[in-house]
Parts: C-alpha cells; structure tokens; sequence
C-alpha cells in the first residue's frame, strides 16, 4: 500500500455528512406511495449524477408511470434546500484534511453535486474547504459521464499545479460504490468509509475500508504521519 508520493481527492461525502438527507426525503417521498426505501436502493443512487440517480429510483420502485425523474428531482430539491446548510463535518474529516495541507500533500474535492449543492453543504465549513486545490462537481464541462465512470476523477487530476498526476499516485477517500469503481476505473487507489449499513459486498472493489475518518493512519500510505 505504501508510496512516498501521494495526491488526495476527498468526496465530499466523505467529508460531510449528507446522505442522511437524501435518505429522509426519499422515504418520505416513497411513503405517499406505501413504498420503503432500502439500501439495496440506496446503494445504487449514490454518488450518480442526480437525473441518473433520479432515474435508478422511479424505475427500481416502480413509481416512474405516476413520478418523473424530473419530477422527482424538484419535489427532492425543495426539501433538501432547508437542510444541506446544517450539514456537520463527519468526524476525523477536519484534523486529516488540516494534517494533508500542513505536509504540503496536494488536495481536492471531486464530487457529484452539483455547484449549488455544494455551496449549501460546505457553506458552514468554508475555512476548511479553502484548503483545497481545487474542486470539481457534477455539472463541470469536462465531467460527460457520471460515476462509475472515471471522467470525475480523470478531470480532477488533470487541474493540480504541474498536472496531470499520475493515477498510480492518487488516493480517493469515498463512500459510494459507484465511486469505488470510478475511482479503480481511473487507476487510483481507494480508501472507502461506507455507511455501516451499506451491505459488506460493496466493500471488495475498495484497497482500505475504514469505519471512520478518524481510523486512518496515513503511515498506511506513507504518508507523513499524524503529530499527536
């Protein structure tokens, strides 16, 4: 596992803890149907494009003849406004994004959200998300295809100072298994943080799963380790 070379990507997800929005919307939105939302479901949507995970939801819960993935999607956005500004840091997230910038370890954000998704999520934790080099979303240009494909990670790597960076020399942090395999799809090594109750088969494709930001060790990597 280790190097003495390293470039970070963070998903955002990773970092702050937002899944449980689109989960308590989504149950509330399949509710008027009598319908459960499960994590077998959830599994698929993350870290998708939104109209692509919109697509995945109305069509495995069988609600596409009555909801439009569109539909879906505005319905969706009006709940998750009031709530992506009281988003918290997931812990160990801040002390290891402050530990990569003071070691000089380039870093950035790679994310599925859209531009103003992010600002709502991040807009309490600007000082943090200032350490980054550099961040990509969704709706970049460059980014054609959403996650499993690679284009996400492919276009963060091309924007650091004196970039492209080798994809052998890139560690993605993720929570999604769509991400995982963007991530591997992109040649880069992988620490995934799953949800505890995404189910243990999503893990195989991952080279680290870790409970928590707050279980890695960088000397894992070869990174500079943790000053305690």
């Amino acid at each position: 596992m280790s190097s003495s070379i390293w470039t970070v990507f963070y998903l955002v997800k990773s970092n702050i803890n937002t899944e449980k929005f689109y989960t308590v919307v989504q149950e509330i939105i399949l509710a008027r149907y009598n319908k459960t939302f499960d994590w077998s479901l959830k599994a698929k949507m993350m870290g998708k494009k939104a109209i692509e995970a919109a697509r995945v939801f109305v069509e495995e819960t069988g609600i596409h003849e009555v909801l439009t993935p569109e539909e879906f999607l505005v319905e969706r956005e009006g709940m998750l406004q009031s709530m992506f500004p009281t988003s918290e840091l997931m812990p160990g997230a801040s002390r290891l994004i402050k530990h990569l910038h003071a070691n000089g370890i380039p870093i950035c954000v790679a994310t599925g959200s859209h531009k103003r998704h992010f600002e709502l999520k991040t807009q309490r934790h600007g000082e943090l998300f200032s350490l980054m080099h550099h961040v990509v979303m969704g709706d970049d240009p460059e980014v054609k295809h959403g996650k499993p494909s690679p284009d996400i990670f492919l276009a963060a790597g091309k924007r650091f100072e004196g970039g492209p960076i080798d994809s052998q020399n890139i560690l993605v942090f993720e929570d999604a298994p769509s991400g995982v395999a963007a991530a591997k799809n992109a040649g880069m090594s992988v620490v995934m943080v799953p949800d505890p109750r995404l189910d243990v088969s999503f893990h195989k494709a991952a080279d680290q799963v870790l409970s928590s930001l707050l279980d890695f060790n960088p000397d894992d990597w070869g990174l500079p380790h943790f000053q305690e």
